[in-house]
């Protein structure tokens, strides 16, 4: 995982910035301290990848990793147009309160750039519903040069996509930050289709890190540097996210990456030991090697 990786993490100030006001004003709308959904995990299942994860003899990855945690960040659905098959193959493999948390085929968001792409996007939502009640929130990732100049291509994508789907979307280019009137607009669109301002936390990438929910949802892609100031970055998390939950958000998905992706179920175990406490809930803590 290369995205936003940095030499020096110790050098960068990891501090969050300030809430937006739309966020207060968006969470307002709903019954504090109470939640409807909480799912932490990491972005990869495989051996390869977890090195040290799986115990030994353990044979079928995907169910093994779904009895330690309550999700998955699906970046396999990135890479090609996976048959209904195949999503309910990885829906069987797996126990029964377990999510999945697909991201759009690439094919759509990077090469199309959602231009022509009503067929295509016709036919990877009817694949999603092989995974039927274990279908999360899927997020719709945009390239670098993905621009605020394209922002009219939204709007088209965002009324084909059906509405009994949750979406999110992360836009990668600090220009959709930089400016006030860009940052408006682009939330106003978000906020009419109910699409979730996905939030990205990484140590190079600190331009495109916003603290502007669309809705009673923060989807955060948590993406750590291998480093001490891992934790504490974690800890502040909790910070927010507990203002958040005192204010009114419903629903959490914390997908935990790391340069080198074996530490990844380590920091998660930290984090979801840390929630539980925080929050009184009783997410599963994965077992660590």
């Amino acid at each position: 995982m290369k995205f936003g990786r940095v030499d020096h993490p110790e050098a960068i100030d990891f501090s969050l910035p300030k809430d937006q006001e739309q966020t207060h004003n968006i969470l307002h709308k709903f019954e504090p301290n109470s939640w409807n959904d909480v799912r932490i995990g990491c972005a990869k299942w495989n051996k390869k990848d977890l090195k040290g994860f799986y115990p030994k003899g353990a044979k079928e990855e995907l169910t093994y990793y779904s009895t330690q945690f309550n999700s998955i960040e699906l970046n396999a659905s990135f890479y090609r147009m996976w048959p209904f098959e195949q999503f309910e193959k990885w829906k069987e493999k797996t126990v029964e309160n377990f999510k999945f948390f697909p991201k759009v085929p690439r094919l759509i968001s990077h090469l199309k750039r959602l231009q022509d792409s009503d067929d295509l996007v016709t036919d990877f939502t009817a694949n999603l519903t092989g995974l039927e009640h274990k279908l999360g929130m899927v997020f719709l990732q945009m390239p670098d040069n993905f621009l605020p100049k394209d922002m009219d291509r939204l709007t088209p994508f965002f009324e084909k996509w059906p509405d009994e789907i949750p979406l999110s979307i992360e836009v990668r280019n600090e220009n959709w930050f930089k400016d006030k009137a860009v940052e408006d607009d682009f939330n106003a669109i978000l906020l009419k289709y109910n699409v979730c301002n996905l939030i990205t936390d990484s140590a190079g990438r600190r331009d495109l890190l916003h603290m502007r929910l669309t809705n009673q949802t923060a989807f955060i892609r948590y993406n750590g540097a291998n480093h001490s100031s891992d934790y504490d970055r974690l800890d502040d998390w909790l910070d927010r996210i507990e203002e958040w939950y005192g204010h009114g958000l419903k629903n959490l998905y914390f997908f935990i990456h790391q340069n080198i992706e074996e530490s990844s179920p380590l920091i998660s175990a930290y984090f979801i030991e840390k929630f539980n406490k925080r929050f009184s809930t009783q997410i599963a803590i994965p077992k660590t090697l």
